[in-house]
């Protein structure tokens, strides 16, 4: 048994054996809603180690992102919606469709041809009739830093956005000043102005080819870094 290598059968013998009547009884009362903060922390645990280089960990967090799959898959099998080969089925057409240069004959000589052709195909396999379509395609549930991220760079592609750096810096100036004259009651009004400086910020970040979620990240990691004390032990 120590040296047994699993596969996809025996992964998916294990989760009907946890959904069983005599299971696990913490995993026999989930659902969808339930693991969904479980399926992110999984993906930011992957993206951790693909950060810090460490293939073997890599390795497990990946094997742990998989398992939330064949979790999701399984309960959505039992509520006849589709199973686990419904996912491998269509996740393998959708990409032999925005494949065209690899699996028929159109071709894509850069990857910047890829990209284009890729948004194309996209745009017409979900039925995007506006630009304001694709822009609200942005899924809600990612983190607000990445999703207006990705909403400048499309605006900019679909010729919605210019970006202007000294504009970007004017607007942040003067969303800065009313901090600075401190006459704002209204929480709406608080979160709007810092909300302003963010989608700011992110221009500027786009304007120097920059990764907003990126550079955030590693300004906190300098910032703990620099904190007085912080080595001290409790």
């Amino acid at each position: 048994m120590k040296n047994r290598k699993y596969n996809m059968t025996d992964l998916n013998n294990v989760m009907e054996s946890l959904l069983a009547e005599n299971g696990c009884p913490w995993d026999k009362v989930q659902t969808h809603e339930t693991l969904k903060n479980y399926l992110i922390e999984e993906s930011y645990e992957v993206v951790e180690a693909i950060d810090n280089k460490d293939s073997e960990n890599l390795c497990e967090e990946l094997g742990d992102v998989l398992f939330q799959i064949i979790f999701h898959s399984k309960l959505a099998e039992r509520e006849n919606k589709f199973d686990f080969s419904d996912v491998v089925n269509n996740v393998t057409a959708k990409m032999i469709y925005r494949h065209p240069h690899v699996f028929a004959d159109e071709s894509a000589d850069t990857p910047q041809d890829v990209s284009k052709s890729w948004e194309v195909l996209k745009k017409k396999e979900k039925g995007y009739n506006t630009k304001k379509d694709v822009l609200e395609s942005i899924p809600n549930a990612l983190p607000a830093l990445i999703k207006g991220d990705k909403t400048v760079s499309k605006a900019t592609k679909l010729g919605l956005e210019n970006i202007n750096l000294t504009d970007s810096i004017n607007n942040l100036e003067i969303e800065l000043q009313k901090i600075k004259e401190n006459n704002i009651s209204e929480k709406t009004e608080k979160e709007e102005i810092i909300g302003n400086c963010f989608l700011e910020l992110i221009r500027i970040s786009k304007f120097f080819k920059q990764n907003s979620e990126i550079a955030l990240t590693n300004a906190i990691k300098t910032y703990i870094n620099n904190l007085e004390g912080v080595d001290e032990q409790f």
